[in-house]
């Protein structure tokens, strides 16, 4: 896909033997996935850490608003029983996306510049989830935060560095020209 790039983390075996020490970003992936252990969906268990002049500004793990019950205290998902498939019908989860928590509590002021750290673990066996992605509300929010990036574990000492500014340049893929027209492309599921 266009503006993604995966890469293996530069010598981190190697790191580890030698002096111990994992990089900043795999340190920030490890706090984002341990965030997401309090995750509340049934579905996936994802967690956010926002960084900015390596400081850490917000954390973020889905789940329900506060004061809210959340589907494993329900005990169960409106989406796993309709069968939704990922990414459709947001708007039927009873989660705020870890994403949006770690904004949430965040000043702009702190955000702007910052890099955002994105790990998704799927509940029922705990393994990184491949194709992790922020979701289009996610993203629009991340855009408007300020920003810059988002790293995303991929898999085990693998993630995937996403631009912010490439999205903005490409509209989020939400439009396209058509007999030199710009129009809004349907999302899946309506």
């Amino acid at each position: 896909m266009k503006g993604r790039r995966t890469r293996r983390l530069p010598g981190v075996a190697e790191r580890l033997r030698r002096d111990g020490r994992i990089t900043k970003d795999q340190y920030y992936l490890n706090i984002a996935k341990e965030t997401g252990r309090r995750s509340t969906c049934l579905r996936r268990h994802y967690g956010a850490v926002i960084v900015n002049n390596d400081q850490i500004v917000s954390t973020g793990y889905a789940g329900a608003p506060r004061k809210m019950a959340n589907c494993t205290e329900i005990g169960t998902c409106i989406r796993i029983k309709l069968n939704v498939p990922k990414g459709e019908h947001y708007e039927w989860c009873r989660a705020v996306h870890a994403e949006q928590n770690a904004i949430i509590h965040a000043s702009r002021f702190d955000m702007i510049g910052a890099t955002l750290y994105l790990v998704g673990v799927a509940a029922d066996d705990g393994e990184v989830i491949e194709g992790a992605a922020p979701c289009r509300i996610c993203k629009r929010m991340i855009i408007n935060a300020g920003i810059k990036r988002v790293i995303i574990q991929t898999a085990p000492g693998r993630h995937e560095v996403q631009e912010v500014e490439r999205w903005i340049r490409s509209n989020l893929h939400e439009l396209r020209r058509v007999r030199g027209r710009v129009v809004p492309i349907m999302p899946k599921g309506y």
